[in-house]
């Protein structure tokens, strides 16, 4: 099955063949965050989203490159500037670091460029002047550069806005605006006093640049006139996608972006987040109750990204059950696997006749969760079937190592490891770490071991009682009792 993506331009399920005459390297852009606060749990799940398209592309074989831009210079930013008189520079360089950090806690990869801004305005101001010279932007009375989307047929393609509701005429000199509004956006904004010392001189007067005009520059930049995939949430595509395919595509003459890959909302409780419902998270605001970035990873990554996703620390709780589900297992082949051999590695051992029969079904197995899993993500990043037809293989696989002929072959725990390794790359959960126990944990267990062995089992129930009270469990395993952290 080829891989398949819902192109937002064309409202359709498309076959994805690179522009890449070779077929190999594919460009993706994906808008990156405004840098005037801490992001919340809403802007991360199109972060996560845009990460799993970007290893599954990776893991189909493709080149990818990668570009976030970070906007650190904006509407907002500005305002947040003069309310808390901090430097532009300093306010922006400190959520930049804290967006970064936060990227890492998910196991986000990290971006192959990622543009600021700031450090673009004269690719932005040659940008504008291209639209200046082919007549579709133009200086208002108030200084300010604007497009005019009367001059391009083509306005609206992304939204499927019909030509007669636009008003040509009519400016919107706000970075983000209201639907409903279709007048001439601002590719460069002039000059005024509550700019305070934040702007930069051009060609048309000292200002600053809109928004949208930001994205085009900089994605064209590291991508070219044309690329693959533009992804971002659904609340960009107007007007900010909209705006950024109208002034790319009269700049150039050329398609902007072929694919654009957009997420659906994330409702908490129900409900859209708001600071004034008390549903409002930052990652930080997680980590503070004791959840961690694997589980916050698991949790905005589990549900297709067009479906809205409602979190809820119900939600998060099963995220954790089902992570502790995939540990359980990796490490119960992991401690299969420590015992192979090289002969094991390199399968020149003689197989028995019951490890024969037990590789065959195992590779069966294998087989089919390889299968099943890319063709779900082959399907529009399905990962929901995806993690079903893992969990149903954790499952059949379980009841192979229950009935204990899995235990004799590490070199088939070698195989389902290098299995995982291969979804991991795509996933990003990483492997189980072992978590050695402290050693007044570890004498417990001592204790408990020497009191079944005395036959002392009231004695042995006790203990076990009073570790699962200091958060351990114990299970009594063919090898000897395991301890492990609830």
């Amino acid at each position: 099955m080829s891989l398949k993506f819902f192109n937002t331009l064309t409202h359709r399920l498309e076959e994805f063949h690179p522009l890449d005459p070779a077929g190999k390297r594919v460009g993706i852009y994906t808008c990156g965050p405004t840098v005037y606060d801490f992001a919340h749990i809403g802007n991360f799940r199109a972060f996560t989203f845009e990460d799993l398209a970007r290893r599954y592309l990776a893991c189909k074989g493709y080149d990818v490159v990668h570009v976030m831009n970070i906007t650190d210079v904006e509407d907002k930013i500005i305002r947040k500037v003069r309310e808390t008189r901090e430097p532009l520079q300093q306010l922006t360089g400190r959520y930049t670091a804290a967006f970064l950090d936060d990227c890492r806690a998910l196991n986000l990869l990290p971006p192959h460029h990622v543009p600021r801004a700031t450090d673009h305005i004269p690719e932005m101001l040659a940008l504008i002047g291209a639209l200046m010279d082919k007549g579709v932007a133009y200086q208002a009375p108030d200084k300010s550069v604007y497009f005019s989307i009367a001059k391009f047929a083509r306005y609206g393609q992304l939204k499927k806005i019909d030509a007669d509701q636009m008003r040509p005429g009519e400016r919107v000199k706000l970075d983000e605006y209201e639907k409903e509004s279709l007048g001439d956006f601002a590719l460069w904004k002039a000059w005024d006093e509550a700019d305070g010392d934040i702007g930069w001189d051009s060609p048309w007067g000292r200002g600053r640049p809109g928004w949208h005009i930001e994205c085009s520059a900089m994605s064209m930049k590291y991508l070219g006139e044309s690329f693959d995939l533009h992804c971002g949430g659904e609340d960009l595509v107007f007007p900010h996608h909209e705006d950024e395919i109208a002034q790319s595509e009269a700049a150039t003459g050329k398609q902007f972006a072929r694919v654009w890959l957009h997420c659906a909302y994330l409702l908490v409780n129900g409900q859209k987040m708001s600071k004034r419902s008390g549903n409002f998270f930052t990652l930080r605001d997680l980590f503070a109750k004791g959840y961690t970035g694997r589980e916050l990873r698991y949790t905005l990554i589990a549900e297709h990204y067009r479906r809205q996703l409602n979190f809820t620390f119900e939600g998060v709780d099963a995220a954790r059950a089902s992570l502790a589900r995939i540990d359980e297992f990796l490490m119960k082949l992991q401690d299969i696997a420590k015992h192979a051999t090289p002969a094991d590695a390199n399968a020149v051992r003689p197989l028995t006749t019951e490890s024969v029969i037990e590789l065959t079904q195992q590779n069966a197995l294998t087989s089919r969760v390889k299968t099943a899993f890319e063709k779900a993500l082959d399907d529009d990043l399905n990962i929901s079937s995806a993690l079903g037809a893992l969990f149903d293989f954790i499952r059949d696989t379980n009841k192979v190592l229950s009935e204990g002929v899995l235990l004799s072959s590490p070199r088939a725990a070698m195989e389902i490891l290098d299995t995982w390794r291969r979804f991991d790359t795509v996933l990003g959960f990483g492997m189980p770490q072992a978590q050695e126990a402290p050693a007044d944990i570890a004498a417990l267990a001592d204790l408990r071991l020497a009191a079944r062995k005395a036959k002392d089992f009231k004695r042995a129930d006790q203990i076990r009682d009073e570790l699962k009270a200091k958060g351990w469990v114990i299970e009594d395993t063919p090898k000897g009792p395991k301890l492990k952290k609830l």
